[in-house]
């Protein structure tokens, strides 16, 4: 094969790493109750190399833009991305709106680009349980909050998130019916939670994934999970959460998917974490961040060579 023939190599993962301070138990599952300082957690995040961070949990980092910004800037990282739980069928539209009016202005004034929101109900359980004018009032709720956000510069993603509106295969089938141009978060460990694939959810919505969530996930604790056998602090304490690669979500093939879809966005490490006591410095979940992160190098190690294997063999 000439060099002319070659394939392209395929585009750096780890360059496009971000995580979230929910890696670091920051408000990730209800019961844990101890929360590491932002100097700590920002401090170890940019020391694994990581480039950017999404908001987390509303509070945590600062929400005037300029703050965090700063705040950001002193640890040589960026802002990617806020999130929201936004009921946008139900009667106070104007809460859910107000809601996402203060995030998308943190990021976007401190040089975010995107919001990705959970669809949250007010008056009913399940996403197929909406009357068709709560789906139309849901679709055209939508299209002003993609315009919200379209308006200071960022793209809208929804997230479907375990015990949300859209949890399951079939709620996220329902919901594409409904509104037919929505943009994706995958979350490759929220779509296993929920009982779906996360490589058919590339392979049916890749084109339509704007943003992506890498989590791994022990198939086993998820399915005692939802069958309501355990809390999400007792799963995630026995260690339903692992390092990417360690679990059932096939982490490698989604990336391989998502490269054949031409996804070339933010990989954002979020693997929730419960702290029962401040761990000593260098482990707890930045131990289990950094078995990640060298899944991701090691991933790109592999692509490089395939691409170019004369190459790797005089490295040998």
């Amino acid at each position: 094969m000439s060099q002319h023939d070659r394939p392209a190599a395929p585009r750096a993962l780890t360059p496009r790493l971000a995580a979230s301070p929910y890696s670091w138990g920051v408000h990730a599952v209800p019961g844990a109750e101890v929360v590491l300082p932002v100097e700590r957690v920002l401090g170890e995040m940019a020391g694994l190399g990581i480039a950017a961070t999404e908001l987390g949990w509303p509070g945590y980092l600062p929400l005037d833009p300029q703050e965090l910004r700063a705040t950001l800037d002193a640890h040589g990282l960026r802002i990617v991305c806020g999130f929201a739980s936004l009921a946008l069928h139900g009667a106070d539209w104007d809460a859910a709106r107000a809601q996402a009016e203060r995030i998308v202005a943190t990021v976007a004034g401190a040089g975010g680009g995107l919001l990705s929101f959970e669809l949250v109900g007010d008056d009913v359980s399940s996403c197929r349980q909406l009357h068709e004018d709560a789906w139309a009032r849901l679709a055209e709720r939508y299209a002003a909050l993609r315009q919200l956000a379209a308006q200071a510069g960022l793209t809208l993603a929804l997230h479907p998130h375990a015990g949300s509106l859209v949890e399951s295969e079939e709620d996220v089938a329902r919901l594409a019916e409904h509104v037919a141009d929505v943009d994706w978060c995958l979350d490759t460990g929220h779509i296993l939670l929920g009982g779906g694939s996360p490589t058919a959810f590339v392979e049916r919505y890749g084109d339509r994934i704007v943003h992506v969530h890498l989590k791994d996930v022990n198939a086993a604790l998820a399915a005692r999970l939802r069958a309501s056998e355990l809390t999400l602090l007792e799963a995630t304490q026995q260690g339903m959460i692992v390092p990417l690669g360690q679990g059932d979500c096939e982490i490698d093939a989604v990336i391989g998917l998502l490269d054949r879809h031409d996804y070339d966005g933010w990989l954002v490490i979020e693997q929730p974490y419960a702290l029962a006591e401040v761990p000593a410095e260098g482990e707890g979940p930045v131990a289990a961040m950094r078995a990640s992160v060298e899944h991701v190098a090691q991933l790109d190690r592999e692509r490089a060579a395939a691409a170019n294997p004369e190459t790797a063999g005089r490295g040998r």
